[in-house]
C-alpha cells in the first residue's frame, strides 16, 4: 500500500494484573489481526516507558498502536470499530486516539518512509514525532541523558502532551509531542539545555542506525487521556 498522509495514534490505559497481562501478550499476538484490518497502511505496536515514557524502564499500563490510513473518514471508522481496536478499548481503563495528517517527514523506520508528506502552511497546533534505533554500543549513554530531558520537557507549560512509546526496549526510542504552534516546539529543540547538548551528542558521536522525524497537523481526537482530551486547552475540534 502507497503510505498514506492520515496517521492515528492510539493509546490505552489498563489497570489490573490481568488486563496488563492481556495487554503485554498482544504485542506479540495482536500483530496478525491488526495486519488484516481493511485500509490499514504502515502501522506499529508500542510499550512505553514509566513516568511520561521517556525512561528505559518499562510502563506495563500503557501501550500505544500507530497507524496510517487513506483518509480521516476512514481512520475513524477502522479505530473505532474494527475488531482488534475493539477489543484493546473493552479492556483498557482508558483510551485515547488522536488524528493526524503528516505536514513533513524525513528518515526512515525499519527501512521505510511510512508517511506521506501533505506539505502546507503550518499555522496553530502541531504534533511532533522521532523516532531513532540507538546502537547498542552507546545505548547506555543516551539513556543517561534521557532524565533531564524529561524533567526539561515536562517543565514546558507549552507541552500539551507528551509520551516516550517504543517497540524494542532500550533500542527503539520514539517521542510523542503535541504543542500550540511551531514557535513554541522550535523553542524548545533549540534553547541550550539537556536537549540541545544530547542532540549534539548523538550527531557527534553518530549515536543512531535509523532517524525518523515528523511533524503534523491535528485533525483531532475521540476519548480521553487522564479524563480529558489532551486537546482541550488548544482549540482543536474533536
Amino acid at each position: 500500500m502507497t503510505p498514506n498522509p492520515i496517521v492515528t495514534l492510539s493509546f490505552f490505559r489498563f489497570s489490573g494484573p490481568g488486563a496488563r497481562m492481556w495487554a503485554f501478550a498482544m504485542m506479540g499476538l495482536a500483530r496478525g489481526a491488526i495486519a488484516r484490518v481493511p485500509d490499514i497502511g504502515f502501522w506499529k505496536l508500542c510499550g512505553s516507558g514509566t513516568g511520561e515514557g521517556f525512561t528505559p524502564l518499562p510502563n506495563t499500563s500503557v501501550y500505544a498502536i500507530l497507524a496510517s490510513w487513506p483518509d480521516e473518514a476512514t481512520a475513524r471508522a477502522r479505530t473505532g470499530t474494527s475488531a482488534p481496536f475493539a477489543r484493546y478499548r473493552q479492556r483498557a481503563a482508558e483510551d485515547w486516539t488522536v488524528f493526524l495528517n503528516t505536514t513533513s517527514a524525513r528518515g526512515a523506520w525499519s527501512g521505510r518512509s511510512p508517511f506521506h508528506a501533505n506539505p502546507g502552511p503550518q499555522r496553530g497546533p502541531l504534533a511532533a514525532l522521532t523516532r531513532a534505533t540507538v546502537k547498542p554500543r552507546v545505548a547506555l549513554r543516551f539513556w543517561r541523558r534521557v532524565p533531564d530531558i524529561s524533567r526539561m520537557i515536562g517543565a514546558d507549560r507549552n507541552v500539551a502532551f507528551k509520551i516516550g512509546i517504543g517497540e524494542v526496549p532500550l533500542l527503539h526510542q520514539i517521542t510523542f509531542s503535541i504543542w500550540p504552534d511551531a514557535g513554541a516546539m522550535a523553542g524548545f529543540a533549540r534553547t541550550n539545555g539537556p536537549h540541545a547538548a544530547a542532540i549534539r551528542a548523538v550527531r557527534d558521536g553518530n549515536w543512531f542506525s535509523e532517524e525518523l522525524y515528523a511533524r503534523f497537523a491535528i485533525l483531532g481526537d475521540s476519548g480521553t487521556w487522564g479524563g480529558v482530551s489532551p486537546l482541550a486547552k488548544l482549540d482543536v475540534p474533536s
